[in-house]
């Protein structure tokens, strides 16, 4: 994922600690049922579409950017599937970064899948009996996509009375 404006902005400021930030994760399915993966090119894995939205942003409305600025399909949000406060990444330069994901299902609506900006090496559309090795994170995504259950999110520890 591309450092935005943004960040540069802040981290002039804050320096390399902890930064709490957005983030949003599309699943994208399209009429077969297929879901959207792109390999990415900062790390070689293959992953959902995810980025950050730009302050002001409506999750729904950075998820569809995010897909169409990275695979060239066009799609509709549909439902958020997760909520959920990711671990602290520590990125080679040495920022530190937790996310606060929200998971939403797209459907495609056009456009053929392809890399479309530097963020990945390979898209493609893969049957989800047979997608590629995932996170572990990518796969619950997946999995709460396709069912019909509520909003997934962790739950609270149960607190001494």
């Amino acid at each position: 994922m591309a450092t935005p404006d943004f960040i540069h902005t802040i981290r002039a400021d804050a320096g390399k600690q902890l930064l709490w930030l957005p983030g949003v994760s599309a699943v994208v399915f399209d009429d077969e049922g297929r879901v959207l993966l792109g390999r990415r090119a900062d790390t070689g894995t293959w992953a959902v579409i995810a980025g950050m939205p730009e302050p002001g942003e409506q999750p729904a409305a950075c998820a569809v950017r995010e897909v169409y600025e990275e695979t060239a399909v066009r799609c509709v949000a549909e439902r958020i599937v997760i909520v959920r406060a990711m671990p602290p990444h520590t990125y080679p330069n040495g920022d530190i970064c937790q996310f606060m994901d929200i998971t939403i299902r797209c459907r495609a609506v056009g456009g053929t899948a392809r890399v479309n900006d530097d963020e990945s090496l390979e898209v493609a559309w893969f049957d989800v009996s047979a997608v590629p090795e995932l996170p572990e994170h990518d796969l619950l995504r997946i999995e709460q996509a396709l069912s019909g259950g509520p909003v997934w999110f962790e739950q609270a520890p149960e607190l001494d009375r």
